[in-house]
């Protein structure tokens, strides 16, 4: 099991840092009657909004409904999740809502979401609690607006080093003082990242920053992923895979796409490689790159015991790669005459001419221009 989940506080007294912030919360929680504005929590990855929304709940007695952004993306999608709730139907209990990721529903995946989140905040039948790791977009600012703001900030390096020689104490392992001084500065105030970066420091596996990608074999990481015992087995397996995150999320594109997998794994699969590749884009976008470390977590959504997936290099078979290959050289050579004989680009035959010719050619309907022949014979030559 990773050590940010074996060590996850089951209490608020278990929580590192963030005290002023952890106590209006619960000033918050204690407090709640129906119409109280809901709860937003706002601040970096990891430093425990997640956490303490759970341990809270718990605390004061609440069953969570959770919902992530991809839940909150849409009207329809909000009314399926939460209308049982909010009509209290089958439901025993006292009820709370947790929205995580809220700040990731709005752009063209959002349908009506954030306007449906908004009527939802006014005036709530029961607790509401959101987190988000930002607050300064303009929908954001409404969403703010509408709830108690409560700030989280990164953990101190003082508390990080605390919390880290207790764990390696618990673990029976030690680490030099520039070693811990590394990973408390490289996790940036991220709870989660540095007992990620300790634990596989203790297991073996060299730690690199997140903009280091050592080469390593992407057929064995693939292979021992589905080969895994465990889903704990095949995070660990992930994290050792210290290679660059696009060739690491291709290698298990490829993979996927080629192995017989019934519908129902392949787009499980596939839906976990689109999520894992749109985070990357926004990687790239932002050059955020302390998002990087959500990506084996995406990705680990992937395993299932004995999936029949085994390392592919290519998106297609060879056989049908070579045939692309040749007959794509043929028909950029057919391309070249028919542009020179027609007065066009090469590229609008390509697009224009060519497939009708083929057409015709199949049906017999005319018989292969000589130019286009000749290349025919050649090719086969």
């Amino acid at each position: 099991m990773m050590w940010s989940e074996r060590y996850r506080p089951r209490t608020m007294q278990d929580m590192v840092g963030n005290e002023e912030a952890r106590s209006k919360a619960a000033e918050w929680f204690a407090g709640w009657t129906q119409g109280v504005r809901p709860l937003l929590m706002t601040g970096p990855p990891g430093i425990g909004k997640t956490t303490f929304a759970m341990v809270a709940a718990s605390a004061y007695g609440y069953d969570t409904v959770s919902l992530n952004a991809s839940d909150a993306r849409s009207k329809a999608r909000i009314n399926e999740k939460l209308a049982p709730v909010l009509s209290n139907e089958g439901l025993v209990g006292r009820i709370m809502i947790f929205i995580d990721e809220v700040d990731g529903i709005h752009g063209r995946s959002d349908y009506g979401g954030a306007e449906a989140l908004l009527r939802l905040l006014k005036k709530p039948p029961v607790p509401i609690v959101l987190a988000a790791n930002v607050s300064d977009s303009e929908r954001m600012k409404s969403i703010a607006k509408a709830c108690t703001h409560i700030r989280f900030r990164p953990i101190s390096p003082r508390l990080l080093r605390l919390h880290l020689r207790a764990i390696l104490k618990k673990e029976g392992s030690t680490a030099g003082p520039g070693t811990i001084i590394r990973m408390i500065s490289e996790s940036e105030g991220d709870i989660r990242s540095m007992l990620n970066r300790a634990q596989l420091m203790v297991t073996g596996f060299r730690v690199h920053s997140e903009r280091q990608f050592p080469d390593s074999d992407a057929e064995m990481g693939v292979d021992a992923f589905f080969k895994a015992k465990s889903r704990q087995e095949a995070a660990s397996i992930l994290f050792s895979m210290q290679i660059d995150p696009r060739e690491k999320i291709n290698a298990f594109y490829s993979s996927a796409i080629t192995s017989m997998l019934t519908a129902d794994q392949r787009v499980r699969i596939l839906r976990a490689i689109s999520d894992a590749d749109m985070l990357h884009g926004k990687i790239l976008r932002t050059q955020n790159w302390r998002l990087l470390r959500y990506l084996n977590s995406i990705l680990a959504s992937m395993y299932r015991p004995d999936l029949p997936v085994r390392y592919a290099k290519y998106n297609l078979p060879f056989p049908i790669l070579n045939r692309i290959r040749f007959d794509g050289r043929r028909l950029r050579e057919m391309a070249l005459v028919a542009g020179k004989r027609l007065h066009m680009s090469s590229s609008a035959a390509a697009t224009l001419i060519i497939p009708y010719y083929m057409r015709m050619i199949r049906d017999g309907k005319i018989n292969p221009p000589e130019e286009f022949a000749e290349i025919i014979s050649k090719e086969i030559s």
